[in-house]
C-alpha cells in the first residue's frame, strides 16, 4: 500500500532538551496507527509536528512524496491534514448543524455571501447532515453546540474534520476528559470511519483496549524517541514495551 506520510529524522528541542529525538515512521494510506506513551513521551509534540504547530529543530515530513515540513497548519489541511485537539474547537453559539456546514462551506471554498442562492447552502447543509449521520449527531442538529455533553462535542469536532475532507484524521486524545459512560460512543464513530475505508487515522489515546480494538499499528514514545512500532499484538508482546510503558506487565 502506498505511503502516506513519513518522517525522517524528525526532532525538536526546547531549551537544548529534545522533546522527539529522530523518529522515523512511515504510515500507509488508509491505515489506522496509534501512538502510546508515558506522559511527557512526546506524543502531543510529534503530533504539532504533523500538524504544522511545531517547526522541528531537524528532519523531515512528507505527504505523499512532498516535503511539507514548512508547510502551515492551514496549508496542510488543505493538502488534505485535518487535527483535533485535546479541547474541543466550536463554535459554542452556533447550531451543530451550522458548525458542520461552514466547515463544508470552507472545504468548497465559499464564504457567506448575500446574494448566494439558497439553494446551494441547502446541498451545503444535505452534506452537512451527512456527516452528523456518520458521528450519530443527527439528532441534536438544531441544538446550539453550547448545549452539548462534552463526548458530544467531541464528536461534532470529529465531523467538522470529516467535512473538510481530510485524507488525514489526527486524533489527539478524543476520548480526554469523558466519563465511562461516553467512550464507548467515540469508539463507535471511530470504527465507522475506519470501515468506510476512505482515511488514514493517526490516534494518540490512553485507553488500551480502544487502541487493541482500533489500530492496524502502534507506535510507542518514551522520552521523545521511537521506542516501537508495530502490530497491536506486536507491541503488547514486546518486553522492552512492558518494562518501559506498561509496568512489566500487560493487563
Amino acid at each position: 500500500m502506498e505511503t502516506l506520510i513519513e518522517t525522517n529524522d524528525l526532532s525538536i528541542s526546547f531549551g537544548g532538551q529534545l522533546a522527539v529525538d529522530s523518529v522515523n515512521i512511515t504510515v500507509p494510506e488508509k491505515h489506522f496507527k496509534s501512538i502510546i506513551g508515558p506522559n511527557g513521551a512526546g506524543k502531543t509534540t510529534f503530533f504539532n509536528l504533523l500538524s504544522g504547530q511545531l517547526t522541528p529543530t531537524k528532519g523531515t515530513i512528507h505527504y505523499r512524496g512532498k516535503d511539507i515540513t514548512k508547510f502551515s497548519p492551514t496549508k496542510r489541511t488543505r493538502e488534505g491534514i485535518g487535527r483535533s485537539f485535546q479541547i474541543t474547537n466550536v463554535f459554542p453559539n452556533l447550531t451543530v448543524l451550522e458548525n458542520v456546514r461552514l466547515a463544508v462551506q470552507s472545504q468548497a471554498g465559499i464564504r457567506y455571501q448575500m446574494l448566494f442562492h439558497f439553494k446551494k447552502y441547502r446541498s451545503f447543509e444535505e452534506r452537512a447532515l451527512e456527516w452528523l449521520k456518520l458521528v450519530l449527531l443527527d439528532d441534536k442538529r438544531d441544538s446550539p453546540a453550547c448545549n452539548l455533553a462534552h463526548g458530544e462535542k467531541r464528536k461534532l469536532e470529529i465531523a467538522m474534520l470529516l467535512a473538510l475532507e481530510t485524507d488525514v484524521l489526527l486524533l489527539d486524545e478524543p476520548t480526554a476528559g469523558m466519563s465511562l459512560e461516553e467512550v464507548p460512543a467515540i469508539l463507535e464513530v471511530l470504527k465507522r470511519i475506519k470501515e468506510q475505508g476512505k482515511r488514514t487515522i493517526i490516534l494518540i489515546e490512553h485507553k488500551m483496549d480502544m487502541i487493541l480494538d482500533l489500530s492496524d499499528s502502534v507506535m510507542v514514545l518514551l522520552n521523545g524517541r521511537l521506542l516501537a512500532d508495530g502490530t497491536p499484538e506486536e507491541i503488547m508482546k514486546n518486553e522492552t514495551v512492558q518494562s518501559a510503558y506498561l509496568g512489566g506487565h500487560v493487563e
